[in-house]
Formats: C-alpha cells, structure tokens, sequence
C-alpha cells in the first residue's frame, strides 16, 4: 500500500493580501423621444429611477420637454458577479408632480422597461439603445422611446498597508458603516478589461451535478451566448421543477441492448419507444440531469513528482487488472527546475470500473526512464479503499506518495522520490472526466476523440452605402453617345459583391449609386473591407482606386437609427502611388439588430439578433441526453474481410455544439453524455447527427479524409409537452446515390423544461419570429440566401480550427447547406406536401357533393335543418364555426403524437425515387456528367416545366375571364353580364334576403331527380369568355 510522503514545505504566512475585484453596472440615461404629456399644460418634466438589486438611484428632472435629455450616469455595485444573469434592472419614467398643473397626488407614471442580467455587455461592447416604453397595466397609456446605454466593468480594491496591531492590544471595534462609506475608504485602481476574445476552440465543459449518477455538462459563457453557472440553470417557478415521464413500466437501466416495447406501425423508418428509467408515469419531483445510464470511471490525476533518480524524459505508467495505459511526456515549464529531476504531466486518465470485478484488484502507478526504459518507482493502492467522489464534492486535493522500489534495488538503482497524485472514483458526470484521457481511446488519436463543446462565431451584418463618388480620372476620349461604366466592389474575405452601374451627372465627373452592398463579417473583426473602384467601360476593367477599412472600426448600431456618411480618398490609382484619385462617400455599420442565418430557416434553432441587448430572457431549457447508437454499419476496413466503426455525435442549437467522445470500433456505441442548452423560442430544432471519425487518423501522418456521415435527426422543441421525457431510438437514415439506406438507430433522451402555461412562454408565440430589423430593412430572398451561404463558410471555417477539429462537411450536414439545391425528389415532395394541405378542401367538396346528392337522405334532410337555423339566426354563424372548430380539437387529442418525430422517408419520397433522378441530386456543379445524361436530364426537366407552364397558363386564363365580364372585349358577354346584375339586384331589393338565401341554399341541395346531368347555365357562359390566350405568338 502507499504510504504519503514528507509534506511539503508550507508556504510563508505574510502573503500580501490579493486584490478583490469589484464589479459594477453603469446605466448611461442619455434621453427620452415622444413622452406623453402628463403635466396638464400639453408637456412633461420627466425623470428616470433605476432599480437594480436593492440599490435605487434617479436622474435629475428635465424640465417641460417630451423629448429630454439626461446624458447622466447611474452605477451600481453587482454583489454576486456570478449571479448577475438572473438579476433584474427595472428602469421607470415618471412626471415629477411638483411641476404638474394641480395638486396631483403622485408622480405621473410614464412608462418602464424591464432588463435581463443576459442583456448586460461588457464595457467597450455597449450601444445606445432606444427601448420601447412600456406599460405597468393593461389600463396603463404610455408612448415613447428610452435611450439607455448599459453595460458593466470590473474595479481592483486594493487595501491600504497597515501596520501589524500590537499583540497586547486588540484592534478596535469599528462601528458598522453603510455599504457606500465602506466603498471609499479602499484605494481604487480602475483598470479596463478588453472584451473576451474568441479564439478557435472548445469552450470548457465544467460545473458540478447533484448525485453521483447524474450527467451534467454546464456550457461556460460564450463570447455572444447565455453563461451557465453552477447555480440552478434558470429560476422558475417550483411547477417547473415537476418532471413528468412517458408511460409504461420502468426499471433501472442497463448496458444490455434496449429492449423495445413494440413494434411501429410505419416500419423501421419511425421512432421507438424504449423501456429503461422513463417508463414509469409519476408525478413526484426527480432530480435535474439523469438522463443518461451513470457509468463508473477509476479516474487517476498525475501532477508532478520531485527528487527523481537520475532519468531523461520520464514518464508513467498505471496498470489495472483489465487497462494498461501510459502519460505523455513530462512538461517543461519555461525558466523552472530541471524536468528530470522535478517533471510534471498534469494529467488525468479515465479507466474503466466495475466495482463487482475490480474491489479486490490493485492499481499500480509506477515512473519510467524514458531513454533507458529504467525503472524509478512506484506506488500501489488497492480499489477497495479508492475514495468515491460524490458531486457537487469539490475535486480531490492531490498528495505526495513516496515511491518505492522492488526487493532487489541495490544503492546503484536505489529509488528515491515522491510523486504527487490523487486517486478516486466518479462517473462521467465528473468535471475531470471531459479532458481525461480514456483508456479505450486510441493512444495516438486520443485529442480527436474527446467530447467537446464548441461556440459558433459571433456573426454581424455589415451594411455599406455606397453614395457617390467625385473627381475620378476616367479615361478621355471616350466614343460619342458613351457614358463610362463606372462601379464599386466591395471584398470581405472571400466576398465579394459589385454594385450596379453608377449615373453620371452632367458635365461632372460625379457618379451617383445609393445603393446598399451586405457581408457577413465575424468576430474578432480583425478584417479589413476593401473596395475597389472599376471602370468597365472596356473590354479589360481598369482600376481607379481602392479603399481599405478595418471591420473593427465600423460604427455598431442596433436599430434603424441615422449613420453619418463619410469621405474616404481613393488610393492605387492609375496616376502612381501618392497621386490623388478622387474619393468616394460610404454610410457603413454593423447591424447588431438582425439575426444572421446561418442555418435554414424551416429547422433554424435560433432568432436572436446579434446585439445582446437586445435579448429576451430564456422561456426554459432543452436537456438532451445521448444514450448510444445501435446496428451501425461498418464505415472502413480492418482487413481479413472485417469491418469497423468508430462513431461521435454532434449536436446543435443555437451557437452551441457539442460533440461526443469517440467509441472506436463499435457497431453499438455507449456515450452516455447528457448537454443542457437555454431555449429562448420554442419554435425551434435541435439537430443530433452521427459521423463516423476518419480525422483522427491524419494526426499519425495519415491520409486527411472528410468524416463520413451517418445520419441526423431533427426534434422540434415546441413539439415536445412540458416537462416530460421523452426516450425513444430514432432510425438513422441516408440518401447515397444508390438509394436510401438505414444505417442504424440513436437512442436519445429529450426534455424540455419550462413552466407550462406561463404568461412568459404563451407570449413568445405572439411575437414576430425574427428581429425587428428584419421588417423594418428587410433583405431580399436571393441576397439573404447568398448571406446564409457566407454564413456557413465562417462557420465551419471557425470550428475547423478548434481541437477536435469540426470538419466542413459536418458543420455543412448539420446546417442543410445544400437545402436550397435542386432536387427532382424534393419538388416531388413539396408538391405532395401540397396535395396534402388541400385535402381537407377536396374531402369537404366531395362531402357537399355526397349531401347534395342525397347519398344519405337523413344527413341531407339535417343539413336542411341546420340550413334554416343559420339562416334565420345569422348571428349563430361565428360562434357556431368556431365551436366546431373546438370539437375538431378537441377530437384529435386523442390521436396527438406520442414520440417527438424525426425524419420521415414517405414524406421525402425517398423510398419511391427513381435512381437517376438521386444521381440528379447528388451531381456536382456544374454537372460532371456526360453530354447525353445532361441532354435527357434536361429534355425531362422541359417536359416538367411544360407541365408547370399549362397550370401557369390555366390560372391566367381563369383569372381573364373574371376580367372579361366587364371589360366589353366580349360585347354580347358583357350585356347578359350587366343585365343579369340589374335583375339580381332589383330581386335583393324587393325580396328580403333571408329567403333568397333559403331557395339558393334549396335549389343547391335539391334533389337528383330534379337535376340536368350537363353543366350548369352559370358555368358554360364562363367558360364561353375570352382571355388573352389567343394573343401568344
């Protein structure tokens, strides 16, 4: 057994005292637009109060002035940095009384807004923002507009040295002093902290969980996302935290193979239901994150040893009865002791525990000579007496062993040394468990097949106005009648985007455009814009000059407020370097007021716009837990005829990714892992894919080959019921050239929680979907297409840099950056889709044709009875149809979906598609395909958009004849038309309506024997009208 070694020497008492940081929110009042008069002389003399955390502060009053400006600053100290998110900053307008004309009781309420601690940025990221007034009750009237400017910054307090007190004498008892008065004393050393950087990365998983079986993976603050702490994720009300589960039984889960309760009535291409810890039906509280089956680890965290045997490069190796696994080489930190004698690994393993065949095993850490393979001793600890880490534990300190050596040591190998680590037990749910190395992993690929979490790169849409240029030097001696060909392109990165031609004015050397050109540019913003000023006006283009301008310092602005337009000179052009090449006016910002789709937008996950501030609060939280995966299909070869699969799953919502650990060589991997995101709009979709790895192996010089995909399921939170789990096995399916093929099933635990009926959440679904800018300025269809394929370009462009690595083809699998391609399939589909919406309107023709002809004598005889109730209490009408309309609902309920549903092959006519037409989808652009295949492709496709062309041409044609009837292209047409009218109309005027009503409804429904077979009168003369067809050449 080990024994601990000397302990180290403790460090000296008289450390200075650290510095605290202190953070505060500033809330800038700059001004108010269209107050409401409140003072009874057409005016108000406004001022604001700010509430945040107990801490109440107002501005001076401004005055008879519907619009005023403060332009004053209001600080407040935050108490719990951490806790900040789920703070509330109320900020209220009121009409000071004193100024009104009366006695009034109270000041005048003008309007509030209420604020987010996820709205606060940091300072250096703020804008001024005019929030929209609003009201305190239903009966409340307000208007206006608040300009605020909030943000927040952290302060060092450094104490004043003293000298130590005398011993004899205690220090004195100070009295106690408000919270301000203490504020001043410390000397206050104000620095500026930069915003957070993104860099190419993972974003640490950490926190803490609740028992020991639970699977919690806490997201850390994004650069642009909602931080997680290790505080409950949101407070909501306690009916929240009332899961509800699934029906059927229940029993405790297993590593055995899921057992399904039945079998689907739509095949093996629907989601199952499977049995485990869900199935029971409850209603009793169950603790947060258990979605997943807890799965024991022996974890082993190897720090640094001291006073080592003489050694080059040591290293360790840990051994159990069933793992045998070895750290990387020691660590040498720059400027410290020499890494032989002092070597650190700062290294965590991951071994695999069964604590029915490991209590009586033994765990042997020993330290190796890296050159000579020498030994340089070792430590033992026996697995029964290996502590269990019970979270939310903190971790477990590390301690000095002594090493030890054999029996046969003589003075020459003699083993001297300690070896700092810490040993214990814990399940995946532990915060040491993500960057552990497993013992399962493949030794040389072990960084690529680590579970991650990734954050997507803060997006924005840059706008540039390109005005008017002046004092170009076009080229002379243009041809008569010639006006130069003048335009501006703009380049970002790998955009580019040209404007259109620019209007001369007379006799000047002016050129007009007003025309807006839109980049995706992403954070850091550390590129640069250039624009390139072209004369076209012959063959070859010619440069006039260019301007260059950093992203970075482009004006941000959040709403549809005013940017000035500005001067830029024009450089490089064809008078030398240093010349003057005229200049050219631009209007540019950074639009934090959209939302940049980078995702399409039927399975987007996300609509928050850029600027933080602008963010509403999250409604819940989406909690997927990802079980494993069974019957994958071998992806590559091992050889001798075998197959392998080393499968990873890649979640998205919103800017968060998350990636799991890799189980190489497994058709039926176990992952186990269970992410939490904030769910800020139900009407959103999660996306769950499955890839199988090939970049792990281009680490050990291998040949670099795309991931293969395996599948992907979409879930749409708003179809999931409130606090329920949901635990079902969905099919993976993927459309090859060859046809549709099932590449085996994913087994995933849903739930998302959040209050049920909250005026919070029923809210959302009244709000528009996207940001206000987007109808406001909206963007065409095609710019905003071509902005989503930028988009995704910076995507997957960002996390291809990030360790592991998330390969183009996976970020482009994950978004359907391919959705907007051709697709003979998908026209099928959608047309399908359309046959499917309209067959109520066909069935409910087909039931009027059914009364009318009196198929059922008493369901015809009823609907005359129902006839005359309407018609003679019209006011029943409305109500009645929405009662139906209730029943409808009501009757459906029965027949609600069950299982959230996921990817549906008859919907996308996928098991019916001709194998060309899939050769058709999945062809390059432009077609890589032979002369003849594109010659028949083509000749089918004008045999489809014939079809497209007479449907076109019908409608027309329909649509012409109405206009025909009094248009007098068909005079004789027009007189029955018209003579018609007046006799219809004298009828109405002498008749009362409701008995017209009864004989049409009548003589509608009247019987067949009393019906001509030949089409009605009515109809024949529609017919008989002419339209503009007999005019196409």
């Amino acid at each position: 057994m080990a024994t601990p070694g000397d302990n180290p020497p403790q460090p000296h008492s008289d450390h200075p005292k650290l510095p605290t940081p202190v953070r505060k929110l500033v809330v800038e009042v700059v001004e108010a637009r269209n107050l409401l008069p409140k003072d009874g002389q057409g005016s108000s003399s406004s001022y604001v109060v700010v509430d945040f955390d107990g801490q109440k502060k107002r501005t001076s009053t401004v005055q008879r002035d519907l619009n005023p400006v403060w332009n004053e600053v209001l600080d407040f100290i935050v108490t719990d940095p951490n806790g900040m998110e789920f703070e509330e900053l109320n900020v209220e307008v009121f009409n000071d009384k004193k100024l009104s004309n009366g006695n009034a009781r109270k000041n005048h309420f003008l309007g509030r807004v209420k604020f987010y601690g996820t709205q606060f940025v940091r300072r250096g990221e703020e804008g001024l923002v005019y929030y929209t007034l609003e009201k305190k009750s239903v009966f409340s009237w307000i208007r206006g507009d608040l300009g605020l400017k909030i943000y927040y910054y952290d302060e060092i307090m450094e104490e004043e040295e003293q000298g130590p007190p005398p011993e004899q004498q205690p220090p004195p008892q100070e009295p106690q002093q408000p919270a301000e008065e203490v504020m001043k004393k410390p000397v206050v050393v104000v620095y500026e902290e930069l915003p957070p950087m993104p860099y190419p990365g993972h974003v640490p998983m950490e926190g803490r969980v609740h028992s020991p079986p639970l699977v919690r993976v806490h997201e850390a603050p994004p650069v642009n996302g909602l931080p997680m702490d290790n505080g409950p994720p949101m407070e909501f009300s306690p009916n929240m935290k009332r899961m509800q589960m699934g029906d059927g039984g229940g029993g405790p889960m297993s590593g055995e193979r899921i057992k399904v309760l039945r079998r689907p009535v739509n095949g093996d291409h629907s989601p199952k239901v499977i049995a485990g810890k869900f199935a029971g039906d409850t209603s009793g509280r169950i603790p947060a994150y258990d979605l997943v089956e807890p799965m024991q680890y022996l974890f082993v965290r190897i720090v640094k040893a001291r006073g080592l045997s003489p050694n080059e490069n040591p290293h360790v190796k840990i051994r159990t009865s069933g793992h045998s696994v070895r750290s990387k080489p020691a660590i040498t930190r720059p400027g410290g002791s020499d890494p032989s004698v002092n070597p650190e690994w700062q290294q965590v393993f991951a071994l695999g525990y069964n604590k029915d065949s490991s209590a009586n095993s033994t765990l042997e850490i020993s330290v190796w000579d890296g050159a000579s393979d020498k030994f340089l001793g070792g430590v033992c600890f026996d697995l029964s007496d290996v502590p269990v880490r019970d979270p939310p534990d903190s971790s477990l300190a590390p301690q000095w062993y002594h090493l030890e050596g054999g029996a046969a040591a003589d003075d020459q190998n003699r083993v001297t040394g300690d070896l700092q680590l810490s040993v214990w037990i814990g399940t995946q749910a532990d915060d040491a468990f993500p960057e552990s190395w497993s013992a399962d992993a493949p030794q040389p690929f072990v960084s690529y097949t680590r579970a991650k979490v990734y954050q997507s790169p803060k997006l924005w849409y840059l706008r540039v106005t390109v005005i008017e240029a002046q004092d170009l030097h076009i080229i002379p001696n243009l041809p008569p009648l010639t006006a130069p060909e003048i335009r501006v392109k703009g380049q970002l990165g790998f955009q580019s985007v040209r404007t259109r031609r620019g209007s001369m004015s007379h006799n000047t050397s002016t050129f007009h455009w007003n025309e807006d050109l839109i980049f995706v540019a992403g954070e850091p913003l550390e590129d640069s814009l250039i624009l390139l000023m072209e004369d076209r006006t012959g063959k070859d283009p010619m440069l006039l000059g260019h301007v260059l301008i950093p992203v970075g310092s482009i004006e941000q602005r959040t709403d549809e407020r005013h940017v000035p337009a500005k001067w830029f000179g024009l450089e490089g052009g064809p008078g030398g370097t240093g010349s003057y090449c005229g200049r050219l006016q631009l209007r540019m910002c950074l639009e934090g007021g959209y939302h940049v789709l980078d995702e399409a937008a039927h399975v987007c996950s996300d609509f928050r716009p850029t600027a933080k501030q602008l963010w509403k609060p999250a409604v819940g939280i989406l909690e997927l837990g990802i079980l494993g995966a069974r019957g994958l299909l071998p992806m590559k070869s091992k050889g001798n005829g075998k197959g392998s699969t080393d499968a990873f799953c890649v979640a998205k919502y919103g800017k968060k990714w998350v990636r799991t650990k890799t189980i190489t060589d497994s058709f039926d991997p176990r992952w186990n892992e269970q992410y939490t995101w904030q769910v800020y709009d139900p009407c959103t979709v999660l996306t769950v894919g499955v890839f199988d790895n090939w970049h792990m192996f281009a680490e050990g010089g291998g040949e670099e080959k795309p991931d293969y995909r395996v599948g992907k399921v979409r879930i749409r939170v708003s179809t999931l019921e409130s606090n329920k789990v949901y635990m079902n096995s969905y099919p993976l399916m993927v459309l090859l050239r060859t046809g549709l093929k099932k590449m085996g099933e994913i087994e995933l635990a849903v739930r998302f929680a959040c209050p049920s009926m909250l005026p919070d959440t029923c809210g959302v679904y009244g709000q528009p979907l996207l940001p206000r800018m987007h109808y406001l300025r909206p963007l065409g269809v095609a710019q905003q297409e071509a902005l989503r394929g930028a988009a995704t370009k910076m995507v997957a462009a960002w996390l291809a840099r990030s360790e592991p690595p998330l390969g183009p083809e996976v970020v482009r699998y994950m978004l359907d950056a391919d959705s907007h391609s051709w697709s003979m399939r998908k026209s099928k589909a959608n047309w399908f889709r359309i046959v499917a919406v309209l067959s109520w309107a066909v069935g409910l023709a087909k039931w009027l044709d059914h009364i009318r002809r009196w198929r059922n004598p008493v369901t015809t005889i009823l609907v005359h009875v129902l006839y005359l109730v309407l018609v003679w209490y019209p006011d029943l009408i409305v109500p009645t149809g929405f009662l139906y309309i209730f029943l409808i609902g009501v009757w459906y309920y029965r027949f609600r979906p069950k299982v959230p549903a996921g990817m549906d092959t008859k919907l996308s006519q996928a098991e019916t598609v001709d194998p060309d037409e899939l050769d058709e989808e999945f062809d390059t652009f432009p077609s890589s395909r032979s002369p003849e295949v594109i010659r028949a492709r083509y000749d089918r496709l004008r045999i489809l958009a014939a079809r497209v062309q007479t449907v076109m041409g019908d409608f027309a044609t329909q649509g012409e004849r109405v206009q025909a009837l009094v248009s007098w292209r068909d005079p004789r047409a027009s007189k029955l038309f018209i003579g018609v009218c007046l006799a219809i109309t004298i009828i109405l005027y002498v008749v009362p309506a409701k008995m017209v009503t009864v004989a049409l409804g009548f003589f509608f429904l009247r019987h067949p024997m009393f019906r001509d077979p030949m089409p009605p009168a009515s109809l024949s003369f529609f017919r008989r009208l002419p339209s503009l067809s007999d005019r196409l050449l």
